[in-house]
């Protein structure tokens, strides 16, 4: 596998929790524990929005635990499995980006257009959570930043302290690693807001055709990050 996929990844799954957020009231499609303060906020308010961040966590749920029972039947190496949910991210995006563009804007969250294009995302991004625990383990996680972050400063408190250099020479790279995943992560949300603000849903086009650029960095040698 190439070494990119992971930072690919991760501004795709930037891209799209912020692309989402804009778009369908305040949905997380990635990050979908942020779903129960933004819940909170909708029904204290009065917002809309209050249904699919009810369904999101239940959906993303299901959608794991159905790539999980999928994928871990695949014969043959792993990267079999990891394309295969690739691909099915892609699809889902796809759709995403279809029902978004066909049925948006979305000025009430939850309205049957908004839930379907907003499923359909949370779908992809649960999709892309378990290839992530599961064929992407020595990678820094591409959904949520907050471990990596917290990791990045823990890292640059040991250097900053002085540590053995056996200790520095793990702690370099993963940092370059986490700096990595963190940099792309916020590009892809930056992208997304200029996206929304110059092409409203038409912003959606982008997410299926970076899925499209992943899946091709995969290969079967190997179903570990490189």
């Amino acid at each position: 596998m190439k070494p990119t996929l992971p930072a690919l990844l991760s501004i795709n799954s930037g891209y799209v929790d912020t692309a989402g957020f804009l778009a369908l009231q305040g949905l997380f499609t990635s990050h979908v524990t942020g779903n129960f303060v933004t819940l909170g906020a909708s029904l204290t308010l009065g917002t809309s929005g209050a249904v699919p961040k009810l369904l999101a966590l239940p959906v993303f749920c299901v959608v794991v635990l159905a790539t999980r029972l999928v994928t871990g039947r695949m014969p043959g190496l792993p990267a079999r499995g990891l394309r295969l949910a690739l691909a099915v991210q892609v699809g889902l995006l796809a759709a995403g980006a279809l029902l978004a563009i066909r049925l948006g804007p979305f000025n009430d969250g939850d309205t049957l257009a908004a839930l379907a294009t907003g499923m359909t995302l949370v779908a992809a991004m649960a999709v892309q959570n378990a290839v992530q625990r599961t064929h992407l383990g020595t990678a820094p996680p591409t959904t949520i930043m907050t471990g990596n972050t917290t990791q990045i400063m823990l890292d640059l408190a040991d250097l900053l302290r002085g540590t053995a250099p056996e200790a520095a020479a793990v702690i370099r790279p993963r940092l370059r690693r986490l700096g990595l995943a963190v940099a792309t992560f916020a590009s892809g949300c930056a992208a997304a807001a200029c996206a929304y603000h110059y092409a409203g849903v038409w912003c959606f086009i982008l997410p299926p055709v970076l899925g499209v650029t992943g899946l091709a960095l995969t290969d079967g040698a190997s179903g570990k990050a490189a």
